[in-house]
């Protein structure tokens, strides 16, 4: 393993740690805001200030026009699911738990990810489904029912 894909995967688990907590940061501002939806739109807002305030002081070019509309459609709903998937968290966090939300999570998201391996959909390399990743996922649902009952 190189120093860069140390890092990058030193990067990839802080951003998983992030995720239980983000949902608890939603959760608790739902309370005040008084509805998950809200609660969600703000926390879009707010990342979208820091998006832009990094975007300024990396002083990164615009995007072109035109190579934006080349981009096909399917491409622009991105935001969307994002904002799906903390709307969710924000609903389900105080109703499951941190850890039962997250297994749940977890497994869905790499149930998807063998698929999208599988076929090399969008930018993914392709990795041919196997019976050591279908079992991964199974052992998954399997850690999701211990979480959950235990």
């Amino acid at each position: 393993m190189t120093l860069i894909e140390g890092l990058l995967l030193i990067l990839a688990v802080c951003a998983g740690i992030l995720m239980p907590v983000q949902a608890g940061v939603n959760s608790t501002l739902a309370q005040y805001a008084g509805s998950s939806i809200w609660a969600s739109l703000i926390s879009f807002c707010v990342g979208s200030l820091a998006l832009l305030i990094v975007f300024v002081c990396m002083r990164l070019p615009w995007p072109e026009v035109s190579s934006l509309r080349e981009a096909p459609a399917w491409s622009w709903i991105g935001g969307a699911m994002g904002a799906f998937f903390v709307a969710c968290s924000v609903m389900l966090a105080p109703r499951l738990g941190a850890g039962t939300m997250m297994a749940t999570f977890l497994a869905g998201q790499l149930t998807a990810s063998i698929v999208l391996d599988h076929i090399g959909w969008a930018t993914f390399p392709q990795h041919s489904l196997s019976w050591g990743r279908i079992a991964g996922v199974i052992l998954l649902f399997a850690g999701v029912y211990l979480i959950r009952r235990y």
